[in-house]
């Protein structure tokens, strides 16, 4: 039976995997780690035969964890870039599956790792993790289409699309919808700015992200700061710090 290690941040997406991996005959014992960290220390310790390593994750990469894992592991990457950027993983030899997951794509994954664990050959991902590296950094960034939003009792799918303004305080954001309904989400702002396109939205204070084209106004401040008006009627501080970003709010 193959023991399993799934990492992932994401919550939704950790439970896709074990769905999927239940229509499988010859899964054994399977573990979760949530960000990079947490995934070595398992994955050293635990000598699973198989992980599901997201690439983008708290703490390391799964880039990193991947050149630091043991070689008899086998890795399967979790990714949400498209197939195009993600063809030096079949060319070194190591498997893929795109956000949203497909049952076809990911039974044909479960199919290589066991034509590799029957053929004894192993990859050494310490030596494949610069060329995956380099790939990565010539693609162009991906950015969430949807924020996942874990409530008691519930998951939540939140369109990007939908988001007004961000406002946020310690490891909290509360999200302003553009029909006025506000969703809090466990999730500091700087990790929401580096998720969201920067095209579509902007920070503009410590405390506030916002939507470009929600924006109606500028009102400049005896304090050097401005008064920014969205088109909803409500406010938000562009700060001094942040001066620079008029600019960007203007073109």
């Amino acid at each position: 039976m193959l023991k399993v290690l799934i990492a992932d941040d994401e919550h939704l997406a950790r439970e896709t995997i074990k769905l999927l991996l239940r229509e499988q005959d010859d899964i054994g014992e399977i573990r979760e780690a949530e960000d990079g960290n947490q995934a070595l220390t398992m994955a050293t310790e635990y000598k699973p035969d198989v992980i599901f390593l997201d690439i983008e994750m708290p703490g390391i990469s799964g880039i990193q964890v991947a050149k630091h894992i043991p070689k008899e592991c086998i890795i399967i990457f979790a990714t949400a870039y498209n197939e195009h950027a993600v063809e030096a993983f079949e060319l070194n030899a190591i498997d893929y599956i795109l956000k949203p997951f497909d049952d076809e794509r990911f039974a044909k994954a479960i199919s290589k790792v066991r034509e590799k664990i029957n053929d004894k050959q192993h990859d050494d991902y310490s030596k494949l993790g610069d060329i995956i590296q380099k790939m990565m950094g010539d693609q162009p960034k991906s950015y969430r289409e949807r924020l996942v939003i874990r409530d008691p009792g519930r998951i939540r799918l939140i369109d990007v699309e939908q988001i007004n303004f961000i406002t946020g305080a310690g490891n909290y954001a509360e999200i302003h919808l553009i029909d006025g309904k506000q969703v809090l989400h466990r999730e500091t702002l700087s990790a929401l700015e580096e998720q969201l396109d920067p095209h579509h939205f902007v920070r503009i204070h410590r405390s506030s992200i916002v939507r470009r084209s929600s924006i109606s106004e500028l009102r400049p401040n005896d304090k050097g700061d401005y008064t920014v008006v969205l088109q909803s009627g409500e406010t938000l501080t562009l700060s001094r710090r942040n001066r620079a970003k008029l600019d960007e709010l203007t073109s």
